[in-house]
């Protein structure tokens, strides 16, 4: 027994020794090597490569401009740019063709105390390498902060993409952003080797690219009063500044204030440019043929009827039944295309307003002169025309993915973004199209981040279930969006994408989602490179906080800080926390009702977000006493459109059901409803619970007489908390819950004194 004791222990002992090794190997390849994304393969070396004002770089002719751009970062380090050469054999930096690397994107590196060889086949996967040299030396070369010398650590790096299509959308209509950030933007996304830009340009709020043929366009059309939405921008801008509108963009002209402006042509190609030489492709969007007010206003003869303006739903389109509107749209396109080389062009083809359409003499007899049987085709009619003329100047279309609707062709390229069509991508692919994925959840990066966000960016799988191997194929990649209609300056830009792009790019370039704890220890050490770069990022979440909550004797507010350079500050008399507001306890005792507002600081001062605490005392909450009860809620469900949940109470009810579980049901297909969820909580003891209601769009619970949870209105999925005291027993429990169109996100969780939240069980659920 003593022996096979001693030899149990001693496998044990090699086991933890191989574990330590395991942990500390997996730290270093994190702290020397924080690569985003992380290459597909990397091996850790021993030692570093010195880089000094003498090391020379040689290059193969097909690679002079990585090789230029290589030795402008190095210079940036060493306040001196290195010397380039095609034929010095005593060069240690080596860019070298290899014609056994078969992905276009595609490198290695090689990282040696001696020597440092990048190879690639072609240019784009020559500058990803540069990229990955760059997140590779010190942080302070962003800032051009002179050394002696550099160091590279050692490594040897196999790297390649898993998806073609990696990309961002930046929406200029609706808040306009200049030339000089659109740099920063490409700098940004070359960095992660993103590698597709895709421009919003025009939108009912204004036309924001030159077209010489048309002039009205910009000098009308890329100029507005300040609009509602502009107006909601301001009132948030009283506890946010970067919710200012950017003075550049505001003009006075005869007698008024007008917001706008607009690239001209000259401008944007060396944008194009600018984005060439790092290898990412600009693509145009001219949205038609609806949201084009911004257009119709100068030229009205684009509509059916002459009139512009909403709808019920959207703006009134142009016209697909006159020959003027395909003349305009044809010249439009020929100059988009002589700015932007790009393959693609992007025609938009989302929410129109086709109602107009079904009252034109012209669309009629064209309807009935062409066999178009209804109103979705006639779309499809001016979609499939458009994409005829792409395809004689050799580029492909691109539409959102209500092109599919009236029928398009398998050469049209579909981009899907809407999360409660699910089926969309899937009948694309079917139909024989190309897709990108680009769903609203969780792509959509203008909604509010909140603590999920990077992980759900993270793990989404751009590939839709219903979809085969051989299907999947035709899933050539994803992108982010950026709509502006709240995101008025760069700042808040920056804040709303970063760093919740470095997650899609490691996404997109590895498809390994298993690394995100990986992921998350380098994201914190790319912080101080974001900071370098002066990047407005979005701080990470302080963890585990409530909105509501309740004590009986006393509460106790202690906070972890996500990076240790972060100072947590408070205030309870309702001001909002500044670098002067006294720092936060560990823990504060709260001892009366109140409200708290905490917000994190770095060191320079930056603000984070600011979360409002609300604490309550309260007594525990018995329980009633309730007939013998049946399991599960009793639902009420409404089949109608609601802003908030109030609005159901009068409301006609479609259907009931009974439900154990809070969630959507499967068999609701409609885009717009209205569940109410009512019975008893029964909890099997005493304790102070809390409740996490996340939903797309609102929510409503109530526990008692109470409400408990309040995440009502119409708004993109977002978690809201709450706390109540309860003692063991049923309690009353309503849940009202809407959705408007868009995520049908519904869940609930709950946690009691403090423990990891879970989903309610079926079993407290009762009527």
């Amino acid at each position: 027994m003593e022996l096979f004791t001693s030899k149990h222990l001693s496998f044990k002992l090699i086991v933890l020794l191989i574990l330590v090794g395991a942990i500390k190997a997996a730290a270093q390849e994190t702290s020397r090597y924080p690569l985003i994304p992380y290459p597909s393969k990397l091996i850790t070396g021993t030692g570093s490569f010195i880089i000094s004002t003498k090391t020379n770089i040689k290059t193969d002719s097909r690679f002079e401009s990585e090789a230029e751009q290589l030795s402008e970062l190095l210079g940036n380090g060493l306040g001196k740019k290195l010397s380039i050469n095609k034929s010095e054999k005593n060069s240690r930096i080596k860019l070298v063709y290899d014609a056994s690397i078969t992905a276009a994107e595609g490198y290695k590196l090689s990282v040696t105390p001696q020597q440092v060889t990048i190879s690639a086949k072609y240019p784009a996967g020559m500058f990803h390498a540069v990229e990955t040299i760059r997140q590779l030396l010190p942080v302070s070369i962003e800032e051009g902060i002179a050394h002696k010398q550099l160091s590279l650590p050692a490594v040897t790096i196999a790297d390649e993409p898993a998806y073609d299509w990696r990309g961002m959308h930046l929406d200029v209509s609706r808040h306009f952003f200049s030339v000089s950030y659109l740099k920063k933007f490409i700098d940004r996304l070359a960095l992660y080797k993103m590698n597709k830009l895709h421009l919003h340009l025009t939108d009912d709020q204004g036309w924001r690219i030159e077209i010489k043929k048309y002039p009205l366009l910009t000098e009308q059309g890329a100029w507005r009063t300040f609009n509602n939405q502009d107006s909601a921008c301001m009132k948030r801008a009283a506890d946010n500044p970067d919710f200012t509108i950017d003075k550049e963009h505001i003009i006075q002209r005869d007698g008024k204030t007008l917001y706008g402006g607009f690239y001209t042509q000259e401008e944007m190609k060396g944008v194009v440019a600018y984005a060439a030489a790092r290898h990412i492709d600009i693509i145009p969007e001219i949205d038609m043929p609806g949201h084009m007010m911004a257009a119709i206003n100068s030229y009205p003869f684009l509509t059916c009827n002459g009139e512009n303006k909403f709808g019920e739903l959207f703006s009134k389109p142009i016209c697909p039944c006159n020959e003027t509107t395909f003349e305009f749209a044809e010249n439009v396109f020929t100059e988009i295309m002589d700015i932007f080389p790009s393959k693609y062009i992007h025609i938009g083809g989302d929410e129109v307003d086709r109602s107009d359409w079904g009252k034109s003499d012209a669309c009629k007899a064209l309807m009935q002169r062409e066999g178009i049987k209804d109103l979705p085709a006639l779309q499809s009619y001016f979609i499939n025309r458009m994409e005829k003329f792409f395809n004689s100047k050799g580029r492909k279309m691109i539409g959102w993915d209500e092109v599919i609707e009236g029928g398009v062709t398998k050469s049209a390229i579909v981009m899907y973004w809407r999360t409660w069509v699910p089926d969309a991508p899937v009948k694309a692919v079917k139909n024989g199209n190309t897709v990108i994925m680009a769903p609203g959840e969780p792509l959509y990066f203008d909604n509010q981040p909140d603590q999920y966000t990077i992980y759900k960016v993270y793990h989404f799988n751009p590939v839709p279930k219903a979809l085969n191997n051989q299907e999947a194929k035709a899933i050539i990649g994803a992108q982010a969006e950026i709509w502006t209609e709240m995101i008025p300056s760069e700042k808040r830009a920056d804040y709303m994408y970063m760093p919740r792009m470095t997650a899609l790019a490691e996404n997109l370039w590895t498809n390994k989602p298993d690394r995100y704890e990986s992921y998350t220890k380098r994201l914190v050490t790319q912080f101080a490179r974001m900071d370098a770069m002066k990047i407005n990022y979005r701080l990470p979440d302080l963890p585990g906080l409530l909105n509501n909550y309740v004590f009986t004797d006393e509460g106790k507010l202690s906070i972890d800080k996500p990076l240790p350079s972060l100072n947590i500050r408070y205030t309870t008399d309702g001001s909002v926390p500044d670098v002067q507001s006294s720092e936060l306890p560990s823990p504060l005792t709260i001892k009366t009702s109140q409200q708290i507002k905490v917000a994190p600081f770095t060191a320079a001062g930056t603000r984070g977000d600011i979360y409002t605490l609300n604490y309550k005392q309260q007594q525990m909450l018995g329980p009633i006493k309730i007939a013998p009860p049946q399991p599960g809620l009793m639902c009420s469900y409404y089949k109608a459109y609601f802003k908030e949940t109030a609005l159901m109470r009068n409301a006609k009810i479609d259907s009931t059901f009974i439900s154990d579980k809070i969630a959507v049901p499967a068999s609701v297909k409609v885009p717009s409803f209205g569940i109410s969820y009512k019975g008893y909580i029964d909890v099997p003891a005493d304790g102070i619970y809390s409740f996490y209601l996340n939903c797309d769009d609102g929510g409503v619970l109530s526990i008692g007489n109470d409400v408990t949870v309040n995440n009502d209105g119409n708004h993109s999925a977002q978690e809201r908390s709450g706390q109540i005291a309860l003692k063991m027993g049923a309690h009353p429990f309503m849940l009202d819950f809407i959705e408007g169109g868009g995520g049908f996100t519904l869940k609930l969780r709950y946690s009691v004194n403090g423990s990891e939240p879970k989903e309610v069980p079926a079993g407290w659920l009762k009527h």
